[in-house]
């Protein structure tokens, strides 16, 4: 975005222009700086185009580019363009949940929407058939992520080790605990014993204790012992596996001071 172009430009050169340069999204502003017409012709140009299923608008004066093979779907997968989507709306950002586990490797998750990460509650996004979904993360700033390469750039991913925490925190938005410790088992091989530590220090005991069980659970016994001398250092409070469920007469898991009011069983 920013780009500087030659004007008298038809807004279909435009859009060749940017595919040119391996980009299928842009703002209305840019578009109005690189061609020489009226708003309202641009506008109406826009929505001919709109119309015939060559540009999706996720957001208000933004656009992208629709492919011919991503016609049929509406739109190209969100990993296209969301770097320049949250440029657009000048937030911070990591895809995160499901969607950054399926990027590191867990091979089953093949998530519906595509979860993003950001600093302010924001309305989820329509392009096409997909749909983006935000989950707000205060302190943003101090997650641990990585810019992976896409086929039109980069993106940001949270790191392995913090994908463990964000999935526990928002366990009713990855499928609950069953489908979170399948994915555990997945990401096993991605994730660093130092590196999930550092990324525990930015979570609750609780969602430590969590993780720590449902690593254990899976046969992760690399991954979960350095995290039992965390809990250990800390108040010796019980947790609940699941907190929106009741934890009369369950059992307590002595090694992670955790109720077992769930029944999680992983798809290995």
């Amino acid at each position: 975005m920013g780009h500087k172009r030659k004007r008298h430009q038809k807004v279909s050169g435009f859009i060749e222009g940017l595919q040119s340069d391996g980009r299928y999204s842009f703002s209305f502003e840019e578009l109005a700086r690189a061609v020489d017409a009226s708003g309202i012709a641009l506008q109406s140009a826009i929505r001919r185009l709109k119309k015939k299923g060559h540009l999706v608008s996720p957001h208000r004066e933004f656009f992208v580019i629709v492919p011919a093979e991503y016609r049929g779907i509406g739109a190209p997968p969100p990993s296209w363009f969301i770097d320049e989507l949250m440029a657009f709306l000048s937030r911070p950002y990591y895809v995160g949940l499901l969607s950054a586990a399926a990027v590191h490797g867990a091979a089953h998750q093949h998530p519906q929407v595509f979860q993003v990460a950001t600093s302010l509650p924001t309305a989820s996004m329509i392009a096409g058939s997909g749909r983006i979904e935000f989950f707000r993360k205060r302190r943003i700033e101090r997650v641990a992520t990585m810019r992976v390469k896409t086929d039109t750039g980069y993106m940001t991913v949270s790191t392995p080790e913090a994908t463990v925490f964000d999935l526990i925190r928002h366990a009713h938005a990855s499928g609950h605990l069953s489908n979170v410790a399948t994915v555990l088992a997945e990401l096993g091989e991605a994730i660093d014993p130092e590196k999930l530590v550092s990324s525990a220090a930015l979570a609750s005991r609780p969602e430590v204790q969590r993780a720590g069980y449902l690593l254990q659970l899976v046969g992760l016994e690399s991954l979960a012992a350095p995290l039992v001398e965390l809990v250990a250092s800390g108040r010796k409070r019980c947790a609940l596996l699941r907190p929106d469920v009741s934890a009369e007469g369950m059992p307590v898991d002595k090694r992670w001071n955790l109720v077992i009011n769930e029944d999680v069983e992983p798809d290995l």
